[in-house]
């Protein structure tokens, strides 16, 4: 057995990890890269392996970093079978077609800018053709359900409590009496947060493959600290009579601010303002999470069933057309808008970032991780001056950043969770974060499992097993 690392090592985006094995190999997770233009370009026009060389890929959830690169498979010849959760499969399909969909509008919007200067013209990686090839070959298997991959090979999906759907991966593999286990955490949530069921405890595994994105760092901002500073904001708008601009991506976080939102509301701390959810797939992605209550935890579940949809109220409106969202830039405040995506680096909150940016009296609110290189990460470090569509832009607004959204386990929650294998694993390898985070989330698990092997992979970097 071999495992190769063609992403998401040492950074926290393109997720795709391939477990060679005689007579098959597996590939967990084919997610696209996002990042600066010609790094994409390369990470994503070059995937590290031979698509028509993998048997089967099995997905740990929906999130583009980790399944954005499935429709490139099969475009270029992968004829196997897509293993995921039936919320998975469901999410996944919705956002594939709205990532071909933004990725065409953005390549015309960009080319039309470059032809003036005379530069070399984008071609998106994909089309919807290659979306609905890809979306054939979709499998899904409830969790805990033990799925035939291959002679002697062997996969099973465990609730990761990250968003909807989403799934631990378990690969078993067994030959001449001997059984090698990799687990495989994809993202892993965090207890007692909204919507979903916590993650489960790990099955025994021989391999741990974890992810790191706060490998190094504590989620310190306790929900009555974010509920001050919300307040605050609020405040502040109806003051000045600006927006709230909410990058947050369609599926997961969208849902969870809306239901935030509704619980200031109904707590009193905060009047009903105008709430716009400008993203066609956060609509989509808002029925698939109603059709898929057996994900839900306990609360959410008395909420259905006692006070109704807790994703709708009077003063929240779904935008679908471009027209509608194109009003929204004139539009008065105060008001919130929630566009995706998450880190900025692509449809309906660019526009709106690019018409809110430069006026003090708006607010751009983060609620989720920022990779490098990102616009989302400019404006978290403070950038005066950031590049949307290309053009230096001043920024004026506001920019306050929401630590207690997080969807991701935090250093020490990732740390319970290695403990948390029994027996403990021969090898464990740290992926999916930025390579500080990761390397300080090695150092602590070696720190505390003596005779652990312990690595840090390097993209492209091949590991027998």
């Amino acid at each position: 057995m071999k495992l190769s690392f063609h992403g998401a090592a040492r950074s926290v985006t393109g997720s795709r990890h391939l477990v060679a094995m005689p007579g098959c190999n597996v590939l967990m997770d084919c997610g696209m890269f996002q990042g600066r233009r010609q790094e994409a370009e390369h990470q994503n026009r070059r995937l590290g392996f031979d698509p028509k060389s993998i048997g089967a890929v099995l997905l740990s959830h929906a999130h583009i970093d980790h399944s954005g690169a499935l429709p490139i498979l099969a475009k270029h010849g992968f004829s196997g079978k897509v293993h995921m959760t039936p919320a998975t499969g469901d999410l996944t399909t919705v956002m594939l077609e709205d990532s071909a969909h933004i990725q065409r509008h953005d390549c015309m919007y960009v080319n039309k800018k470059e032809r003036r200067r005379g530069k070399e013209r984008i071609q998106p990686f994909y089309d919807t053709h290659d979306v609905h090839k890809i979306a054939r070959q979709f499998h899904s298997a409830r969790y805990e359900d033990t799925i035939k991959i291959a002679p002697r090979i062997t996969a099973s999906f465990h609730d990761a409590g990250h968003i909807l759907g989403s799934a631990a991966v378990r690969l078993k593999y067994s030959h001449r009496g001997n059984t090698t286990t990799i687990l495989f955490t994809g993202d892993l949530g965090r207890k007692s947060m909204p919507i979903l069921r916590d993650p489960a405890p790990p099955p025994p595994c021989d391999i741990l493959i974890t992810e790191s994105t706060y490998g190094d760092r504590l989620h310190e901002q306790s929900r009555e600290s974010m509920t001050a500073k919300a307040e605050e904001i609020v405040t502040y708008i109806k003051k000045t009579g600006g927006k709230i601009i909410v990058p947050a991506f369609a599926v997961g976080r969208t849902q969870e601010v809306v239901m935030r939102i509704k619980d200031l509301v109904s707590e009193r701390r905060i009047d009903p303002l105008p709430i716009y959810i400008d993203s066609p797939l956060a609509s989509k992605a808002t029925e698939i999470f109603r059709r898929h209550p057996e994900c839900y935890d306990e609360e959410t579940t008395k909420t259905f069933s006692a006070d109704g949809d807790p994703f709708a109220a009077r003063y929240i409106h779904y935008i679908s057309s471009i027209d509608d969202s194109k009003r929204l830039n004139t539009a008065k405040g105060p008001c919130v808008i929630i566009a995706a995506s998450g880190m900025c680096e692509g449809g309906r909150v660019l526009h709106h970032l690019k018409h809110a940016i430069q006026d003090e009296a708006n607010v751009i609110a983060i609620v989720g991780f920022q990779a490098e290189h990102t616009l989302g990460r400019r404006l978290v470090e403070g950038w005066d001056v950031v590049p949307i569509f290309g053009k230096q832009t001043p920024r004026r607004a506001q920019v306050v950043r929401f630590n207690g959204f997080s969807a991701h386990a935090d250093r020490n929650e990732l740390l319970d969770y290695v403990r948390s294998v029994t027996p403990s694993p021969e090898k464990v390898f740290v992926v999916h974060g930025e390579e500080k985070q990761a390397l300080s989330l090695a150092s602590a698990i070696q720190s505390e499992h003596a005779g652990m092997e312990v690595v840090v992979p390097l993209q492209d970097s091949v590991h027998e097993l």
